[in-house]
């Protein structure tokens, strides 16, 4: 993994995602190294070699420029984070996202996370001052699954953790792992854990495969299973028929919920 230390001339960026304003990323790369993630695109913004998941620029004067920033922008919702995972392990050492937060605590701006790490529980200290939702993103609930697709993102148990301590939280279910996490019992099964855990919120989202994802995806899959994703991506009808199959899931449970296609 590659860690550079960058400076950022802007770290408030306007965003294009439903019911956001602003994206913060204190982060560009992630450690996570989840195989599906869509902000490879990212990477044509760098002057990196590696591969999307092996580097990390560390904005590390992004609660400074935070700080001048916020004065300047219009009140509105802010995602931490669009295109990164602002508690990636390590934002341990380097505390870039605590501090934008302390930056954002002393501002009246909504702030909604997104994340796949229990390091978010470190500062429950600021969350609990601000007007903030947490989100969690789950693409399965089966543990062997997730080492495969996300292998250093906190477990799942770490996961469930995160809605156990924090009340104001959501959940989002996505992207949906065709074969591991589709089916009406893998579905129900996550679905039954999410509310044994009082979530109200839930966000659904299927699998994208771009070319991009579609090569990294393909590099971890036996043959059956390629094949089998293969069809998928080729098939017009298994978007509507997943998302049929999700809706009447929904039926016997009370989330709030937006499916995302």
């Amino acid at each position: 993994m590659k860690i550079n230390d960058v400076y950022c001339k802007s770290v408030l960026s306007k965003s294009g995602i439903y019911g956001v304003d602003y994206a913060l990323n204190p982060y560009t790369g992630c450690e996570h190294g989840c195989v599906y993630c869509y902000a490879i695109f990212m990477k044509k913004f760098t002057n990196h070699e590696e591969k999307w998941g092996e580097f990390v620029d560390v904005k590390i004067n992004a609660p400074t420029v935070l700080s001048k920033e916020i004065k300047k922008f219009q009140k509105g919702g802010i995602l931490i984070s669009s295109v990164t995972d602002a508690y990636q392990p390590l934002e341990r050492k380097y505390e870039v996202t605590r501090k934008c937060l302390n930056v954002l605590s002393n501002h009246d701006f909504p702030v909604t996370f997104l994340t796949k790490s229990d390091l978010i529980l470190r500062d429950l200290d600021l969350i609990e001052k601000m007007d903030a939702e947490v989100g969690v993103t789950f693409t399965t609930i089966d543990e062997n699954i997730r080492k495969i697709f996300e292998p250093k993102a906190s477990s799942i148990e770490k996961r469930i953790n995160i809605l156990e301590k924090i009340e104001n939280n959501y959940v989002f279910f996505g992207p949906i792992l065709p074969v591991f996490s589709d089916s009406e019992e893998k579905i129900r099964e996550a679905f039954t854990k999410f509310e044994e855990k009082n979530v109200k919120c839930i966000y659904i989202d299927k699998m994208n495969l771009y070319p991009n994802v579609w090569r990294r995806i393909k590099e971890i899959l036996d043959h059956k299973t390629i094949l089998a994703y293969q069809k998928i991506k080729e098939s017009e009808e298994y978007p509507f028929l997943l998302k049929k199959r999700i809706l009447d899931i929904l039926k016997d449970f009370n989330f709030e919920y937006k499916v995302g296609w």
